[in-house]
């Protein structure tokens, strides 16, 4: 079981329209399939989605710090050396997705060399999630029909809406007028991906204090430190540290300093070993803990819902798992399928699925 080969691979694949958030927008998933070969023939795989306007990562990047400096440290080392490979990855700063999708897909190989699937060995809770789907920037209308049709062909119940534009009353109109047509059967939230300043996002909360949401995530820049902490100090409703919380250390900070009363984990950036101890201190620490998405191709959502499904506590919230609904194609040869609301983990060893070698010809991108 030692790791022989690290493969960074890169592909794009159009979404069907632009996803739109305050910290940017993307129109394609350009992203990078990592493959992780052993002496046994085994191959792990995971996905590395950039996300230059958040972590500073670009496709480009990601491949580089793979190719020239982790492949080089882990290659030799036994699938179970993941303190080693722990060590090792993190003496180069940054590259978050990088590091998490190398360490997903050695999960995935060491999955596939014992015979038993990455969510059972990570805890083995359940076997699915209850389904969250984001919705992005659009007119009230529209978004609110995006929600019918998630709710009618797959029955997602729960949303997370984006906001953070000016004025606060572009986005509160899209909430309430989610929360009116939709009725009180669906779960709402918000997230400003850190676009509004404190003042504002007291303003839009206040604005929509009748609307029953689950949590607040993100709505001010976590560096306002004293703006955050007078923001959450007010709120009646968990505020979730996402960008600001991406390590177990982060979310000590987050919380101990009063910024944050709940946690975000996305296994894209933190990837199934730093994720678990993320998950034990926020068990530890009795935090709400919600499942993430860094808008994941299938292999990244079944990444998630392996992580979610291991666990009590993360699988108690519904997990952000459907946002590869907005690709146009995807690399699996089996696609995901959401039903009555629900993603479920693949059976069989490892991650339990399959990269379609016909549609990896097709969209990667360096050849």
């Amino acid at each position: 079981m030692k790791i022989t080969q690290i493969e960074a691979i890169p592909f794009a694949i159009p979404y069907r329209k632009p996803l739109k958030f305050a910290s940017g927008e993307v129109h394609a998933a350009e992203h990078v399939l990592v493959r992780v070969h052993t002496d046994d023939g085994v191959v792990g795989v995971a996905e590395a989605p950039p996300r230059p306007f958040t972590y500073g990562e670009t496709q480009t990047g990601i491949i580089a710090v793979i190719d020239q400096i982790f492949a080089p440290q882990l290659t030799g080392l036994s699938l179970l050396e993941r303190e080693t490979m722990h060590a090792r990855m993190h003496r180069t700063v940054g590259n978050p997705a990088a590091k998490a999708a190398v360490d997903m897909a050695t999960w995935d190989a060491l999955g596939r060399s014992l015979d038993v699937g990455v969510s059972e060995l990570l805890g083995g809770y359940t076997d699915r999630m209850r389904v969250s789907h984001m919705l992005g920037f659009d007119e009230p209308a529209a978004m609110v029909a995006e929600a019918e049709r998630m709710r009618d062909s797959y029955g997602i119940t729960t949303f997370k809406v984006k906001v953070g534009r000016r004025p606060v009353s572009l986005d509160t109109a899209v909430v309430r007028a989610l929360r009116e047509n939709l009725g009180d059967d669906i779960d709402l939230y918000v997230d400003g991906n850190r676009g509004w300043t404190a003042a504002e996002s007291a303003k839009a909360m206040q604005q929509m204090s009748d609307l029953d949401l689950l949590f607040a995530e993100e709505l001010s820049p976590a560096d306002d430190v004293l703006g955050r902490r007078w923001l959450v100090s007010q709120l009646d409703v968990p505020f979730i540290a996402d960008e600001s919380a991406v390590t177990a250390a982060d979310v000590t900070r987050e919380i101990l300093g009063g910024s944050a009363t709940a946690i975000n984990i996305k296994v894209a950036r933190s990837g199934f070993t730093l994720s678990q101890r993320t998950h034990h201190l926020a068990e530890g620490l009795g935090l709400e803990v919600v499942m993430g998405n860094q808008v994941d191709g299938q292999l990244g959502s079944m990444c998630t819902v392996a992580f979610g499904a291991a666990f009590e506590l993360t699988s108690r919230r519904a997990g952000e798992l459907s946002n590869f609904l907005d690709m146009r194609d995807d690399l699996l040869t089996e696609p995901l399928q959401i039903s009555g609301g629900e993603l479920t983990i693949r059976p069989g060893a490892g991650l339990g699925v399959e990269i379609d070698p016909d549609k990896l010809a097709h969209y990667r991108q360096d050849t």
